[in-house]
């Protein structure tokens, strides 16, 4: 049997924040003490915080490693996925859903390729032990392009899917109401003529009027009969809301308005947002700022997006600068995307569950990781 104490910590829990110790044995949280633990044999971390290991429900972050510079594949992907995987342990994340995304709507995007290449880097990789975070999948289906049914076919008879989106990044649509926005948004990649760009929404609205509907079906379907959690994507009306929870979805993933994020918390869904906006203090792209919607009691969880290293330094800001209690705070990055996915073996320090577990040491206003355990073994 083999036990670790880690003693004189700021232990965050569901409710509070105690002083104690925690005590784990084979892998899982055996007890937590809320007093004073003197023991040769215990770890001292110093009055540091100790929080749960965090779940990360959507990063972009191994396209960056995978794509480090406009039509350069990188040439290993499993190189490029234990560098994701190392950012994301140091960043304290101990769970996470690797998005990929099923379907573009542009032949020079890269994206099919990088798909491929990260379902074979992660079935390579698995078995290996290399791996420090435990990782999973989020499908983000792109329901207007024509062959996101064919992109998503490996995936119907997987079991580590936890979670599909259901994204529609189609001008008109969403976050791109606004067709001018999306001519802006995506300037720096691609440049148009008033008639090229004309022939191109031509070209997308009818793809979208044409497959959205019967793709969105096709994968709530899907969903349904596994138990997979459905996620919509870019909610920008109460509309967008009360679709998705007719369909039985249960996450508004970065609504881009107060509000859809309202309307998504009176329906009960979980509204995740992104970590990014919080340490920026605003949207890049001109969405409501998730401070604000803090400040509302509207935020249900946060993901890091583009950024894994913003996720523990987002909850910080949103207890430090917004005032929200700190096992509140952490809770957005922790237990509340676990229950979410029904991980309920993870995502908050209490007895039988997983010793996923992270040492932060508050420098100033800077949250820093300094020890991360998964299944009570030290990965960082």
């Amino acid at each position: 049997m083999s036990e670790m104490i880690l003693a004189n910590a700021r232990i965050v829990l569901e409710g509070e924040t105690v002083l104690g110790a925690v005590s784990v044995r084979d892998g899982l949280i055996h007890d937590v003490s809320p007093s004073a633990f003197a023991c040769p044999n215990a770890v001292d971390l110093g009055g540091d915080l100790l929080i749960p290991g965090l779940v990360e429900l959507h990063t972009d972050n191994l396209e960056k490693l995978l794509l480090p510079r406009p039509g350069v594949l990188w040439p290993s992907a499993r190189a490029a996925l234990l560098a994701h995987d190392a950012q994301l342990v140091s960043a304290g994340i101990t769970t996470v859903l690797d998005a990929l995304s099923c379907g573009q709507y542009y032949e020079k995007s890269d994206r099919r390729a990088m798909l491929d290449l990260t379902l074979t880097a992660l079935h390579e990789l698995r078995p290996t032990g290399h791996l420090r975070a435990e990782h999973f999948l989020h499908v983000r289906c792109e329901i207007s392009d024509p062959d996101m049914p064919r992109l998503f076919e490996p995936f119907r008879d997987m079991d580590d899917v936890h979670l599909v989106s259901l994204m529609d990044h189609t001008p008109g649509q969403r976050q791109f109401v606004d067709t001018d926005a999306y001519r802006t948004y995506y300037s720096k990649d691609r440049q148009w003529s008033d008639q090229e760009f004309e022939a191109e929404l031509t070209r997308m609205q009818e793809a979208q009027r044409r497959f959205a509907g019967a793709h969105a079906e096709d994968i709530l379907r899907w969903c349904r009969t596994r138990g997979v959690p459905v996620a919509s994507h870019d909610d920008a009306t109460t509309g967008h809301v009360d679709w998705a929870h007719g369909q039985g979805i249960v996450i508004s993933e970065f609504p881009t308005t107060m509000d859809a994020a309202r309307r998504a918390c009176e329906l009960g869904l979980l509204t995740l947002m992104g970590s990014p906006n919080v340490v920026r203090n605003g949207s890049h792209s001109g969405n409501v700022s998730v401070r604000e919607v803090a400040k509302a009691g509207l935020l249900g969880g946060l993901s890091s997006d583009y950024v894994p290293a913003s996720l523990l330094h987002a909850a910080w800001i949103l207890h430090a600068e917004v005032g929200l209690p700190l096992h509140e705070s952490m809770a957005l990055v922790t237990l509340n995307p676990a229950r979410t996915l029904g991980l309920y073996d993870r995502g908050r320090i209490h007895p039988g569950l997983k010793a996923d577990l992270v040492r932060v040491h508050i420098d100033r206003d800077l949250p820093v990781v300094r020890r991360v355990w998964r299944d009570g073994v030290r990965v960082y």
